[in-house]
């Protein structure tokens, strides 16, 4: 098992399923009928040639890679499972059989954490410039992949860590000197070179470990703030390929004079705060088996009882701003309200809009879901970790108007990878999951076709 089983594996129902898709479907469907006729242009060599209804330009065994690179203690048949079982993920899964950038954008963001995970950091903002020419939003996980590199920056060499470890001890300890006199440094040379550099290498070890178990989050902050400002001339080399990304579409922004190319009315930026909840609640839902497994309760259970007091403020301050974003930050845009080839068209009327009192009564489902998430993630990654993820789901998915699902990929993949988590029941059910879905919208697409009054052809239903 391994690279060649997962891409086998995948390849099995690729294929006949896309032959089936192509016989049933033979024209384009929905935004392909813009994308298709727009790559037939670039391979006549056409390249001036631009449909203004396109908003993006042209643009899994990457999700192995990262699962091992990762964990890299995970055994390979389950690093395996764990790839095939996401790369059933029913967004996901469904797209790969149309001519959408979802794909190729969820691919060049793996394609480019993975490149950061190895430390390769210029090959890794190439991928994110790839990402970003895919989908534009992609900007934002440029920058949450090169802050998760400045995160788990470490300044050891291979050839000699000692030294440099000791070096970078030096350095804070000049820090403390210049803030708090100079006993730092007279307790450094009071030590031996050999002891001072085993003591400093425990300490790391330890706070290392305090990060992701007991360390407060804004002492966990200080620490990341000061060695990154001790560090500043080396993150400054390494990480300086993202930095040229960024200010490359800076550029482009203001050269286009908006963050899309096309089609700029229906997609114009708006405060949409209710979008980040439905993500939240979304993606619990994928992942609901590792919700209702026998260890995950007494978990959420046990850290509400260690501080009650503080738990019941959180949930407070969460539901007040749940329900506030809700009130005053819910949009209905007109794709949504208009297009009934979308679940989320049924979704909103059934669902959220179905009584007045239902968008407020699912508020304790979209904050229970994110305290869900937070935990999740807090297990296997730092604090400010799981701050910079929270804030590059803000940064993506509020000013989007329009509810799409899809929109959702990208930060459930960076969730349920980082998320460490390793009841294989649980995966094994998600797994069925997933294809009882993927069955069903499959089934939907290709045998339930209908028609619309106002304009010819045939309709099917989509995510």
């Amino acid at each position: 098992m391994g690279r060649i089983a997962v891409a086998v594996i995948v390849s099995s129902w690729i294929i006949p399923i896309s032959i089936l898709v192509n016989r049933f479907v033979p024209d384009p469907y929905m935004d392909e009928i813009f994308h298709v006729p727009q790559a037939q242009q670039y391979c006549k060599g056409n390249f001036t040639s631009w449909d203004p209804m396109i908003t993006t330009p042209p643009g899994f065994v990457l999700v192995y890679e990262i699962i091992t690179q990762l964990r890299p203690a995970l055994d390979e048949r389950k690093a395996t499972i764990y790839a095939v079982v996401l790369a059933l993920y029913p967004l996901h899964w469904f797209f790969t059989f149309l001519y959408y950038t979802d794909v190729a954008s969820l691919a060049a963001v793996l394609a480019m954490y993975l490149g950061c995970l190895k430390r390769n950091y210029i090959l890794s903002a190439l991928l994110g410039s790839l990402a970003v020419f895919i989908r534009q939003t992609n900007i934002i996980w440029v920058l949450f992949v090169a802050s998760s590199g400045v995160i788990d920056y470490s300044p050891v060499r291979k050839n000699n860590p000692q030294l440099h470890v000791s070096d970078l001890s030096i350095r804070k300890d000049k820090q403390l000197a210049s803030n708090g006199g100079n006993t730092g440094v007279s307790k450094l040379r009071k030590r031996r070179p050999g002891k001072a550099v085993d003591n400093i290498s425990h300490s790391t070890q330890r706070s290392s470990t305090s990060a992701k178990c007991s360390s407060g989050f804004i002492e966990e902050i200080q620490d990341t703030f000061l060695t990154a400002w001790l560090l500043k001339w080396e993150l400054l080399v390494s990480f300086s390929p993202f930095f040229l990304v960024l200010v490359a579409f800076v550029a482009f922004v203001c050269w286009n004079g908006s963050i899309v190319l096309g089609a700029k009315e229906a997609h114009a930026v708006s405060p949409h705060f209710a979008q980040l909840l439905y993500f939240s609640l979304v993606s619990t839902l994928f992942v609901a088996p590792f919700q209702f497994t026998l260890p995950y309760a007494p978990v959420v259970v046990q850290s509400f009882r260690k501080s009650r007091l503080r738990s019941c403020f959180q949930w407070f301050i969460a539901l007040m701003v749940g329900f506030l974003s809700v009130h005053f930050f819910s949009v209905a845009h007109p794709y949504l309200l208009a297009d009934n080839r979308h679940y989320t068209f049924y979704i909103w009327r059934k669902v959220i809009n179905a009584h007045w009192s239902t968008k407020y009564l699912l508020v304790p489902f979209y904050v229970y879901s994110w305290f869900s998430i937070v935990s999740i993630l807090a297990k296997a990654q730092k604090k400010v970790w799981v701050l910079a993820y929270f804030l590059a789901c803000a940064a993506v998915l509020i000013p989007t108007p329009l509810i799409e699902f899809r929109y959702y990929t990208i930060p459930f993949f960076f969730l349920i990878l980082n998320s460490h988590t390793d009841d294989y029941k649980s995966w094994l059910l998600m797994g069925i999951l997933y294809i009882a879905v993927n069955i069903f919208t499959m089934f939907m697409f290709l045998s339930r076709p209908f028609s619309w009054n106002h304009e010819s052809g045939i309709q099917r239903f989509i995510w």
